[in-house]
């Protein structure tokens, strides 16, 4: 249940989409040093069918120590203009700067700058209970202060440019949310003020920090602090869709700094976490500190299983933009996807391509809704108790089921035949026994089904 909160509270983003002119233009397909022996065409196929169905723009990179071994572009960074993606397409990527961030800090822990457990009045005396909040708080998301992203008020400045002292003083005058080190809660003022704390440590800016210390060593020439979009410079815009693409307004990334600033592609985004697992950046002490999880929150880092792989990354999404980096250490493969435009949920992608490359059966997405009757659909309405906890309240409108888990929004779904609704926004199915007054959980990348009891 507990993955599904947290894909359910994604889901109320929206995305929007396009005409395909020059589509066989606009996909282009790069393998390089094709020696893994995973099924390519399938993949290719997968991406082929999310870009013709409006689903899915962006770029996709796997690589094999240290080798790129698929990689795809799917659709254009500018609409208008007709440009097609390629493999050197940057992409804004949210959160996933959160890993840079992390990595500077732990750049200045080396070097004696600072130190995990030091407290953070000095650098933020305004800030509620700084003096209990140490740099590891920050780090893994337990100092108990408010996310500035969560506050009504951020949408209406999102697009002005913000001093970082402006961004404090706001972040100042919020009440902790719980007190410092209690418990986990994702917040993106965590990562703001640590890049505000660097910069105060090294007297020198957040985005010559990153050139300096990550991305001139590794040569990520596609990876630094955004600014205002140019297309002209390889940078994407990003869409939403309703019935077509429709641009996005563009958040200033001087509000986000070290929790959301960065552009890159996704090439780099391998490049990059490569290096970190390779200890090329920091050292193994610094890299095992990272990694370490609690209440599901490494430090500027999470953990993600698939079957019995594991690997560590982030994921990220700001405007229309979402993007994912995962590394898995002992089988030495990166995954980056960098989107401008989806309509899909990101994790099933990920999940489809892991199936993909570890040989696991997977079917490719089938968008073609079967016709139901508004009278059909009665029979699968009412409220539904699951077995772990957790309640569904499926509802119906005209000729379209709504299923409600708790106090979420409701979700629309869509049917495939055989008593078997999808949301492919939530990468979530749900398979009703009418003989048993059962309801089946089922989400793209979880083994278990999890049952609800219709009351």
């Amino acid at each position: 249940m507990k993955q599904f909160l947290i894909i359910a509270s994604l889901s109320t983003l929206l995305f929007f989409s396009c005409t395909k002119n020059n589509s066989e233009r606009a996909v282009e397909t790069f393998k390089e040093n094709n020696y893994d022996t995973f099924n390519k065409p399938k993949l290719d196929s997968l991406f082929d069918i999310l870009y013709q169905n409006d689903k899915f723009m962006g770029n996709i990179s796997l690589s094999h120590k240290g080798t790129v071994i698929y990689s795809k572009s799917i659709g254009f960074d500018d609409i208008e203009t007709q440009k097609a993606s390629t493999p050197e397409t940057k992409y804004r990527i949210g959160s996933i700067a959160k890993m840079f961030t992390a990595t500077l800090v732990f750049i200045a822990i080396e070097e004696n700058k600072i130190d995990l457990n030091q407290t953070i009045e000095t650098y933020f005396p305004a800030i509620e209970n700084t003096e209990n909040i140490t740099v590891g708080n920050l780090l893994n998301h337990r100092s108990g202060i408010r996310s500035f992203t969560k506050d009504e008020a951020f949408w209406a400045y999102r697009t002005e440019h913000k001093s970082s002292e402006e961004m404090v003083e706001i972040i100042s005058a919020y009440k902790s949310n719980f007190q410092p080190n209690s418990k986990s809660e994702y917040s993106n003022s965590n990562y703001l003020l640590l890049s505000v704390m660097l910069e105060k440590l090294y007297n020198s800016r957040y985005d010559n920090l990153i050139a300096e210390k990550i991305t001139s060593p590794l040569k990520l020439n596609n990876t630094y602090h955004g600014g205002k979009i140019s297309i002209a410079d390889n940078e994407s815009n990003s869409y939403n869709y309703t019935t077509e693409w429709v641009k996005q307004i563009e958040t200033d990334l001087s509000v986000t700094m070290g929790a959301g600033s960065l552009v890159s592609s996704a090439k780099d985004l391998n490049k990059f976490i490569e290096a970190l697992f390779n200890e090329t950046i920091i050292s193994k002490e610094s890299l095992d500190m990272m990694t370490s999880i609690e209440d599901n929150f490494g430090r500027g880092i999470m953990e993600f299983s698939f079957k019995d792989h594991t690997g560590y990354g982030h994921g990220g999404n700001i405007d229309g933009f979402n993007a994912k980096s995962i590394y898995f250490p002992k089988e030495e493969l990166a995954i980056a996807l960098t989107s401008n435009a989806i309509d899909y949920n990101i994790n099933s992608v990920v999940m489809d391509v892991l199936k993909c490359y570890f040989d696991e059966p997977f079917e490719l997405p089938n968008f073609e809704q079967i016709e139901i009757k508004a009278s059909e659909l009665e029979k699968y309405v009412g409220y539904y108790v699951g077995d772990g906890g957790g309640s569904f309240t499926i509802s119906q409108k005209n000729n379209t089921l709504y299923a409600q888990l708790d106090d979420f929004p409701k979700e629309p779904l869509v049917y495939k035949g055989n008593d078997v609704f999808t949301n492919e926004e939530i990468g979530a199915n749900f398979i009703f026994n009418l003989q048993k007054n059962q309801l089946g959980l089922e989400q793209n990348g979880v083994a278990d089904i999890y049952l609800f009891t219709k009351q």
